[in-house]
C-alpha cells in the first residue's frame, strides 16, 4: 500500500480507501479493499484534514484481521476540502502579466542606475573603440537583448513552450513552499489530533 500525499475531496464527502492509497493485492479482495470507508467530511472538520496510516491500518484489520500489509511512502495523507484551483481568467492574467513586465522593466532600469551602467557601457565602448560616445548602440542593444534571452533560458519558458525538460527555478520554489505548506499543515492537524481537538476527538479517529 503506498499513499498519496494529497488528495482533493468537496465538503460533505466519504473518503475510502481506494481514494488515498494505491494498491497491490490479490484480485479477490481488492475490491472490497478500496471501498472500506476510512472518513466522513462534516463541516466543523474544516477544509484540511490528514489521515493517519494507523488509522487506515485499523480499518483494515477490523475486516481482514490476518492480512499482512507493507507500507511505502508517506505515513498520512492530507485531505484538501474544496475545490480544485481553477485555471486562471484571461483578463486577471492579461492584467498580472502587465504588472510583472512593467515591474520588471522599472526594477532592471533603476538598479542599471544605481550601479551607473551607461557610464559602465560607455567606458567599455571607449576602451574597444578608442571614442568616447555618449549612446554606444551597437553595445547597448545587444545588451538588453541579452537580457531578455537570459531570461527565457533562465525560467526556461516562452509562453507554453519549454525548452527542456528540466524544471525552472520558480517551478522548484513552488514545489518546495507547497511541500512546506503541506508538512506544516500535516504537523499542525496532528498535533490537534493529538490534544483532542482534531477531527475525530481525542482518539484521532476519522468519523465513518
Amino acid at each position: 500500500m503506498r499513499l498519496k500525499k494529497r488528495v482533493h475531496i468537496h465538503e460533505g464527502d466519504t473518503v475510502t480507501l481506494g481514494m488515498v492509497a494505491r494498491l497491490l493485492t490479490d484480485d479477490s479482495i481488492a475490491d472490497v479493499l478500496e471501498t472500506l470507508v476510512l472518513y466522513h467530511h462534516r463541516t466543523s472538520d474544516g477544509n484540511r484534514v490528514v489521515i493517519d496510516l494507523l488509522q487506515m491500518i485499523r480499518v483494515i484489520r477490523l475486516q481482514f484481521p490476518n492480512l499482512t500489509i507493507e507500507t511505502y511512502g508517506e505515513p498520512h495523507v492530507l485531505l484538501m476540502v474544496g475545490e480544485k484551483a481553477e485555471r486562471a481568467r484571461m483578463p486577471v492574467l492579461l492584467v498580472s502579466w502587465l504588472l510583472l513586465f512593467f515591474g520588471a522593466g522599472l526594477a532592471i532600469m533603476n538598479f542599471h542606475t544605481d550601479v551607473s551602467m551607461k557610464e559602465v557601457h560607455m567606458r567599455i565602448a571607449e576602451l574597444v573603440t578608442g571614442k568616447r560616445e555618449e549612446h554606444p548602440l551597437w553595445f547597448q542593444i545587444p545588451y538588453s537583448a541579452g537580457i531578455g534571452l537570459g531570461m527565457l533560458l533562465f525560467f526556461n519558458h516562452l509562453f507554453k513552450k519549454r525548452f527542456n525538460e528540466e524544471p525552472n527555478p520558480l517551478e522548484v520554489e513552488l514545489y518546495l513552499y507547497q511541500e512546506n505548506v503541506n508538512a506544516y499543515v500535516v504537523a499542525e492537524e496532528m498535533r490537534k489530533k493529538q490534544n483532542g481537538n482534531g477531527p475525530g476527538g481525542p482518539a484521532g479517529e476519522p468519523h465513518a
